[in-house]
């Protein structure tokens, strides 16, 4: 039988094979951490790039939050309440007193400091003639009649009775119309010329706003009276009907009457604003225009409040609608119908 040969192995081979395997083993032993390694540092640069993309969002969303908070109402603290609270009723307790103001003036409570300077003696009445431009033959027949002229004047006014005739100023300021009366008025002096004015037959109804204001600044008196044009005065008649009212306070006073509302244009006595006296079409009750009384406080109210009273086509219609918005007394005196057949009347169409 035959045996196999016997393979010797030297010491040097031995060590060379085991180095070849060592070394090949750790070749490939190392490719895996390479890897990891790799993947180690992409990982750690997404979750880096992750959180710094994350911080700049957080940025962003602070940004909107802060915004919406700037643009949201504030909630209030209680203090911050009660101060809302406490200013809107100094406001409303400012508007009520500015209220009772008005109504105190407007009742003759608060005087101004031309009414009652001097201490002098408050007059009976003061009382305006209406005239215009072309009047003055007219103005000259009251002055030869019932209404005094020069020192016969003046012992009226210390009697306490004002008569001044009323006028506005020329449409054309400064011209020859304005300077015959600023002549007139300066040889005669019984003048009220109401600079604001501007005498014009469309400007009529304003003209009882300005005469009563101006007055009222220039003059202290119980009663204030307007009379038209056309009306001859029993001048002691009408004195002692103011006597018997002296003191009476919001006394509207003349002949009072209503009617029909004149709706057709061009009509005589044509109101503009009919539509505005209801379906009925018709006046409320007013005194006539010829001669009509106020008492200082109704005068008042018109001089206070005479920027946003409204006027209508006459004065006499104007003065009742202001007279329906305040506690007035209304007193219809037969004697002051200057058209009636009375033998009493204190007044009388010229």
């Amino acid at each position: 039988m035959e045996t196999l040969p016997a393979t010797t192995v030297s010491p040097s081979s031995s060590k060379s094979e085991r180095r070849g395997r060592s070394s090949k083993y750790q070749s490939t032993s190392n490719k895996p951490s390479v890897v990891m390694a790799f993947f180690s540092c992409v990982a750690w640069l997404y979750v880096v790039g992750r959180l710094w993309q994350d911080a700049e969002n957080r940025v962003i969303l602070n940004n909107m939050l802060k915004k919406s908070y700037d643009q949201k109402p504030k909630v209030l603290t209680v203090d911050e309440k009660l101060v809302v609270f406490g200013c809107k009723d100094l406001e409303r307790k400012i508007v009520e007193t500015e209220m009772e103001l008005t109504l105190a003036k407007s009742q003759g409570y608060l005087k101004s400091g031309s009414s009652s300077s001097g201490g002098k003696k408050r007059l009976l009445a003061v009382i305006g003639v209406y005239t215009g431009f072309g009047s003055h033959l007219r103005r000259n027949s009251f002055r030869g009649s019932w209404m005094p002229q020069g020192d016969a004047l003046k012992k009226l006014e210390e009697r306490g009775v004002v008569i001044r005739f009323v006028i506005g100023r020329s449409p054309n300021r400064g011209d020859s119309l304005d300077r015959k009366i600023d002549e007139e008025d300066r040889a005669r002096n019984d003048f009220l010329i109401l600079e604001n004015h501007e005498e014009a037959q469309e400007e009529l109804p304003k003209k009882v706003k300005f005469f009563f204001s101006a007055a009222v600044q220039n003059w202290d008196a119980e009663f204030y009276i307007k009379v038209d044009d056309n009306i001859d005065l029993d001048l002691e008649g009408l004195i002692g009907l103011l006597e018997s009212r002296r003191g009476q306070d919001a006394s509207y006073i003349g002949c009072m009457k209503s009617g029909e509302v004149v709706t057709e244009q061009g009509g005589q006595w044509y109101e503009p604003e009919w539509w505005k006296f209801g379906d009925e079409k018709s006046y409320f009750r007013h005194a006539a225009g010829s001669l009509i009384i106020l008492s200082k406080n109704l005068a008042q109210y018109i001089n206070i409040n005479s920027g946003s009273l409204k006027t209508y086509a006459f004065d006499d219609t104007s003065i009742g609608s202001w007279m329906i918005g305040v506690q007035a007394t209304y007193i219809d005196d037969n004697r002051l119908c200057c058209s009636s057949i009375r033998q009493d009347k204190v007044c009388s169409v010229a």
